[in-house]
């Protein structure tokens, strides 16, 4: 069972996700919170497996409620939600760890969805718009950014499995892509993420992206 708590300011739009993720087997509400700060009390108290965040709420936002709450190491899964498809703060969660991001309109069974994908971890950065966004963002970063030394402690395979994560690719595509067995990349993508000290594929993207490994824009390559 998928323990979720869903953060928003709004009672409606609360009831509504409540009623769509109790509608989908496997997947429980635990618990509401108006605000960022409700958030990280109730989070600690019900420990849900995915955190269903708002964005932008008055008091504490959605993005420094995901700073804090992601500081703890048993920390849950963040999924971050907005109206807005151009939001600034969205790639600010991502660099603080959330595992995704939806707009609010999303039709129900892609919320399920993408509860059920980050709770298990294999968190993709599946609606297009979070790929353009990131890409929209590090187009804003300060020039001279400098490459992270721990980039060389992966080889070069690892290299490449990095780089078609900021893709976008799934596990099961860069296989494909790598002529290599899914079991034998979901142990290159955990040895990337131990070694760049990692949470997950969203993290990966922007590591990607910051550390110029990717250009915005540019098609993954291998």
């Amino acid at each position: 069972m998928i323990r979720v708590l869903v953060v928003d300011d709004q009672a409606l739009v609360r009831g509504g996700f409540r009623m769509i993720l109790e509608s989908q087997p496997g997947v429980e509400v635990v618990g509401e919170a108006a605000d960022g700060r409700e958030a990280l009390v109730m989070a600690r108290e019900l420990r849900p497996d995915v955190v269903l965040m708002d964005v932008r709420m008055p008091g504490m936002d959605g993005l420094e409620a995901t700073r804090r709450l992601l500081s703890d190491r048993e920390a849950p899964r963040v999924l971050m939600l907005t109206t807005f498809d151009l939001d600034e703060y969205v790639y600010d969660a991502l660099r603080a760890g959330a595992s995704g991001f939806l707009l609010k309109d999303v039709r129900p069974e892609q919320l399920a969805d993408a509860v059920r994908v980050v709770a298990d971890g294999e968190t993709l950065l599946a609606p297009a718009i979070t790929q353009r966004l990131v890409q929209q963002y590090v187009k804003r970063l300060r020039p001279g950014t400098t490459r992270p030394t721990a980039l060389d402690s992966l080889t070069e395979r690892e290299l490449a499995v990095l780089r078609l994560i900021a893709g976008g690719r799934s596990n099961a595509e860069i296989a494909t892509d790598l002529f290599l067995s899914e079991t034998t990349v979901k142990t290159h993508v955990s040895h990337v993420f131990g070694k760049l000290g990692l949470r997950d594929r969203a993290q990966a993207v922007v590591m990607a992206y910051e550390s110029g490994l990717i250009e915005p824009g540019a098609p993954p390559s291998s």
